[in-house]
């Protein structure tokens, strides 16, 4: 028994071994972000990112440098010989920063990427965004999925583009839209601006691109006309509010200049009156002229008509008298003959003739 005991004990604890569960605990994710100083980087933990109203910020890579400053480093805690999964919509993920072996810029990365742990327990990669709309990061392993969120903050004015009307009547307020953004296209609020006008005058020569929902990277710039002429308005970025060349990237445009034409309205009205007024008096004298055409067509021809219908009448009446002279003639013809016939049958009554009926 005791023997039996001892091999009943052996087989179950093998059994034990042979179920122990394929992983001990799911995935964790740490984040942090990164600053640098001197060459080096300090990582400070985050906790936020967990929705889309505490998302990381990160600035956008304005130089065209991945560095540690504009990323959010992710540490996933994973089973040893596992694979981590990571999806990013409106993010871009990189496995390094930039190095001067291994240079990483704005145009590296893709949205997704499988990190095999090998013999390790930890899955690190990193994640930058250029644009200021929220993005999305999903990590997944092992049936365990974990979301964060991410955004960046815009860069320096890299472009400055003015929308408007390109010309405005005599002493109007034309309203001109400036509109600041970033290398990536984000638009940028509370940058300075400063307008400058040629032939008019501009409600404001310093202003700063609105920050709400209905301005948010724009200023409108209300220009006053003259009288005649042209009118230009030209925006500028503040000095310090101007990105800087960089290579790789577009020129920088950091102001721009709108010509608005001043028309004369009353005047465009009065020569397209006169004009109007010109082309109704030629429509009439052209169908004057052709009434008055119409008129001697018709008697012309009224008269042509009547002329042959004349002619067609004396005809008949030469054709009529014609038929009754012959008529006539060819009954005196026949009277004379029948005349002559019957005398000679008279006389000749063995050789008679056939008088004509």
């Amino acid at each position: 028994m005791k023997k039996l005991s001892i091999l009943v004990a052996s087989v179950l604890g093998a059994t034990v071994l042979a179920v122990a569960p394929a992983h001990a605990a799911p995935m964790t994710v740490a984040t942090s972000t990164g600053a640098v100083s001197g060459g080096t980087t300090t990582w400070t933990t985050v906790t936020t990112g967990t929705s889309t109203s505490n998302a990381i910020a990160r600035p956008v890579p304005e130089d065209n440098v991945i560095d540690d400053s504009d990323v959010v480093r992710f540490v996933a805690t994973v089973d040893t010989g596992t694979s981590v999964v990571v999806t990013a919509t409106n993010a871009t993920i990189v496995a390094a920063t930039n190095a001067v072996a291994a240079p990483v810029n704005a145009s590296s990365g893709s949205g997704s990427l499988t990190i095999a742990t090998g013999t390790g327990t930890t899955a690190t990669f990193f994640v930058y965004t250029k644009t200021t709309a929220i993005g999305t990061v999903v990590v997944t392993n092992q049936g365990t999925t974990l979301t964060y969120y991410v955004q960046g903050t815009a860069g320096k004015v890299n472009t400055v583009a003015l929308t408007g009307n390109d010309s405005g009547s005599t002493s109007s307020v034309v309203t001109v839209t400036a509109t600041a953004t970033d290398v990536f296209g984000n638009k940028i609020s509370g940058r300075a601006l400063s307008a400058l006008v040629v032939n008019g005058t501009v409600d404001t020569t310093t202003a700063v691109t609105g920050a709400t929902l209905a301005d948010f990277g724009t200023k409108e710039f209300k220009v006053t006309l003259p009288t005649t002429g042209t009118t230009t308005l030209v925006v500028s970025a503040a000095a310090g509010e101007i990105a800087s060349t960089v290579a790789g990237f577009n020129s920088v445009t950091s102001s721009a200049v709108k010509s608005i034409t001043v028309r004369d309205l009353a005047g465009e009205l009065a020569a397209v009156s006169a004009a109007r007024d010109a082309a109704l008096a030629a429509k009439a004298t052209a169908e004057a002229a052709l009434a008055a055409a119409n008129a001697k067509a018709a008697a012309d021809l009224k008269a042509a008509t009547d002329s042959a219908t004349a002619t067609i009448a004396s005809k008949d009446a030469e054709i009529a008298k014609l038929k009754a002279d012959n008529a006539k003639a060819l009954a005196d013809l026949k009277t004379a003959f029948n005349a002559l016939a019957k005398k000679w049958n008279a006389k000749n009554p063995k050789s008679k003739v056939t008088l004509v009926k």
